[in-house]
């Protein structure tokens, strides 16, 4: 499985402001030195050694995951405005097949699809999967003059709409999924994926609470020993409660479920959109020596970027 990371904000896309980008530059000028523009090798040197807060951004696109299974299967997790940009940049699967796997219909997560350019394709196939028996009114009401000149009815025709049972897994090609409802202001559900002894979990849009550590087989189907998860971790402890029943996670709760259920790997996700680049890399170095205090190296910690890829 290849996995690659078109959006990744939550609630609203986040372009990076004329003043953050000023506040990169300054914050880089500090550091320069004659040595580092001497010439284009150790100005190239000078860039990579800077924090990634600085020389990078983790993107303003609102969720989008792309995973592509080894006989070539094409699922894309949620349609927020990330999807936008797969359209531009990612590769076509060869049969304009896609599979469409919605965590919930909250518009962050559905907004990027009348701009997603293969949607307009006759030849494109879209199968699209939820637990929410009205996934196609859903998308169609975000299509409505006065919100959006061209209706759903320009799509298309190939679009299938399958609704799926929690708890019971189901199959596309070789990959197995299967999906688990969790705690978010009108229902949210994660994901898994297996395929060749390999696990990817996409949870987002959930407020983890102390149901989702007790075991059932279902909650172990989904999450136990997974070797990836992409996982709602949009606050810090502070605003998180603060903003009880809003249906998101501190990223320290993120990483006590990701521990408790063996997780390999967690990748911070749906990132708050008043957070700026310094402050998710300070969060980001604080998760990291939490994961060490409470699972040593048991547990890597990535943050999510756009364009980040990952191989399972």
């Amino acid at each position: 499985m290849n996995i690659h990371f078109w959006g990744v904000r939550g609630s609203v896309p986040t372009p990076l402001s004329p003043q953050q980008l000023r506040v990169k530059l300054f914050s880089a000028l500090q550091r320069i030195t004659v040595d580092d523009i001497q010439s284009d090798e150790s100005k190239q040197k000078f860039i990579d050694s800077l924090p990634d807060w600085i020389s990078s951004t983790v993107g303003g696109n609102t969720p989008c995951v792309e995973l592509t299974g080894k006989n070539g299967e094409k699922l894309v997790f949620d349609a927020g405005t990330g999807i936008r940009v797969m359209g531009k940049l990612g590769e076509t699967p060869a049969d304009f097949h896609y599979h469409l796997l919605m965590s919930h219909f909250h518009w962050d997560h559905i907004q990027g699809l009348p701009f997603f350019d293969q949607a307009y394709n006759p030849k494109a196939v879209f199968d699209v999967y939820s637990p929410f028996a009205d996934m196609k009114d859903f998308f169609s009401k975000q299509m409505v003059l006065p919100y959006y000149p061209v209706t759903f009815s320009a799509f298309t025709k190939h679009f299938n709409f399958h609704v799926v049972e929690p708890g019971t897994p189901f199959e596309i090609g070789g990959l197995k999924i299967s999906c688990m409802k969790m705690s978010h202001p009108g229902n949210s559900y994660s994901y898994s994926v297996e395929e060749g002894g390999h696990k990817f979990v996409y949870a987002t849009d959930v407020e983890l609470n102390s149901k989702d550590f007790v075991y059932t087989p279902e909650r172990s189907a989904v999450f136990e020993n997974a070797d990836a998860i992409v996982l709602d971790s949009q606050y810090t402890v502070e605003e998180a409660l603060r903003k009880e029943n809003w249906g998101h996670s501190a990223f320290c709760y993120a990483i006590d479920f990701a521990a408790a259920w063996k997780v390999k790997r967690l990748f911070l996700f749906h990132h708050e959109p008043t957070y700026d680049d310094r402050k998710l890399e300070t969060i980001f170095e604080s998760a990291k020596w939490y994961a060490n205090y409470i699972s040593g190296n048991d547990l890597e910690i990535f943050l999510s970027r756009e364009g980040m890829e990952l191989d399972l």
